[in-house]
């Protein structure tokens, strides 16, 4: 399969389609109801509220929804980094990689908060990564903050993106207080919409910010987690090596996209942490930029057994997670 998703060819997209169906078949033999946790944004429970009315009694609409999310996710963000030519060819390999990296821990088969989140983040991050020519900056940055600021009202705890968005300004343009300030009131657009709703419906008083508690979040601790978690490790590190090795070679907006990846990966991996909720479901942020990283473990190496293996052997305990576990 990593040699099919290296062609760049259009028929790709149904075969993605069929691989990843096949990859999260467990989600619709035996799909799970969401539930809300306590840092669960407004809009996110508003979402569930509604969607249960119309799931009552078929569950797997949410099997259904889940998958929309996450293959759609899968292929904007292959198609944003094809856009900033982060690899040399563009390919299919990054979608892939997603999707087998979400198939690996079963508290990411389910309809989630952070994972709606992800759609808003690709987006934030391949704005920030063309701000470099935007004729349109400050409405750009604008729209970056208001779209981390919707954000925050599906999973309370993704305000942390808000560094992503000032130190990605640092790395994308020059400094320039005006547009700074535009990313802070689109930022806080969604917070005053909100307050002036709960002055106007005089829910004030009674409503309670989230409380943000740093705690670690639970994790199943199996084999099979275990050997999931190693090999994505193997398969990073790798990837990071061919990385650095390539990043030299390319032009200086592409080394500025790859800073930006970086500072998404670390910053998604401090979120989950900002939660009361023992839930490892949170830690599916980390999937969009580790998924890149995966893609380039499996696009460099010239000896073709090892990606070709990796691959199967994920693929492998993907079933066996998603199958027999």
């Amino acid at each position: 399969m990593t040699g099919t998703f290296k062609a760049n060819n259009p028929y790709n997209n149904f075969l993605l389609f069929v691989y990843g169906f096949f990859l999260k078949l467990p989600i619709f033999l035996h799909p799970v109801v969401p539930h809300t946790q306590p840092l669960d944004g407004s809009l996110y429970k508003g979402f569930i509220f509604y969607l249960s009315r119309i799931a009552d009694g078929l569950p797997i609409i949410y099997s259904l929804v889940t998958y929309f999310f996450i293959f759609f996710q899968a292929i904007a963000f292959n198609k944003m980094v094809n856009m900033q030519r982060m690899h040399p060819k563009p390919n299919y390999l990054t979608a892939m990689s997603y999707l087998l990296i979400t198939s690996l821990f079963t508290e990411w088969y389910s309809l989630s908060a952070p994972l709606i989140v992800n759609t808003f983040l690709i987006w934030v991050w391949s704005k920030l990564c063309t701000l470099h020519n935007d004729p349109n900056p400050k409405t750009s940055i604008f729209n970056i903050g208001l779209a981390t600021g919707i954000a925050s009202f599906f999973y309370f705890p993704s305000i942390a993106f808000s560094l992503l968005i000032m130190v990605g300004l640092t790395i994308a343009r020059p400094f320039r207080l005006p547009e700074w300030l535009m990313g802070l009131i689109g930022l806080f657009t969604p917070f005053y919409f909100f307050a002036s709703w709960l002055f106007l419906t005089d829910k004030w008083k009674a409503y309670k910010l989230p409380d943000l508690v740093v705690k670690v979040p639970a994790f199943i601790e199996t084999n099979w987690a275990y050997a999931a978690i190693i090999l994505i490790s193997i398969t990073v590190v790798i990837g990071i090596f061919f990385i650095n090795n390539n990043l030299r070679r390319q032009v200086v907006h592409t080394r500025k996209a790859w800073q930006l990846l970086f500072l998404y990966l670390i910053v998604a991996g401090i979120v989950p942490f900002l939660n009361a909720t023992h839930s490892f479901s949170y830690f599916i942020l980390i999937a969009v930029p580790l998924s890149f990283i995966t893609a380039s473990s499996f696009l460099y190496p010239e000896k073709k057994w090892f990606p070709v293996s990796m691959h199967w052997i994920m693929v492998g305990v993907c079933i066996a997670i998603g199958y027999f576990v």
